[in-house]
């Protein structure tokens, strides 16, 4: 039987993210392995306040576009220049991405480019590692 603290915890975490949080920042300490670890989570951490209050700024992400542009290279191995909707749809999911664009650019064609697969994972993987709720007011610094 769940007492009601650990119902009252539960929410709490499930509330802020936080899960999320600590999975995608020791994700990126294990990926980049930082000679100042401190540092560097502070940094990831004040990236992801001012990805909060700014739409022009990502939330901090594993992937970088070399990343991305990588993983089209092998999707696109004699340089078309676009991929088909299915290789999108299946690369974001290998991604971790759940919400995927269901009709993007090039969606008609079944021709994806690679600037339309890079804007489109860049904008959920930045929605999917934001750990906060879009609309939550910042919470002062100490």
């Amino acid at each position: 039987m769940t007492s009601p603290k650990e119902v009252e915890a539960t929410e709490y975490l499930k509330k802020h993210k936080i899960l999320e949080l600590m999975d995608n920042l020791t994700s990126m300490v294990f990926f980049h392995r930082p000679e100042r670890p401190r540092e560097f989570l502070i940094d990831q951490l004040e990236q992801l306040k001012l990805s909060k209050v700014s739409s022009s700024v990502d939330s901090p992400c594993l992937f970088s576009n070399a990343n991305l542009e990588a993983i089209f290279g092998i999707l696109d191995p004699i340089d078309h220049g676009y991929i088909t909707y299915s290789q999108f749809k299946e690369a974001l999911t290998t991604l971790g991405i759940k919400n995927i664009n269901d009709c993007p650019d090039g969606f008609v064609k079944d021709q994806i480019t690679k600037d339309t697969f890079k804007k489109e994972a860049r904008k959920a993987l930045s929605e999917s590692s934001s750990t906060f709720v879009k609309g939550q007011p910042v919470e002062p610094t100490l």
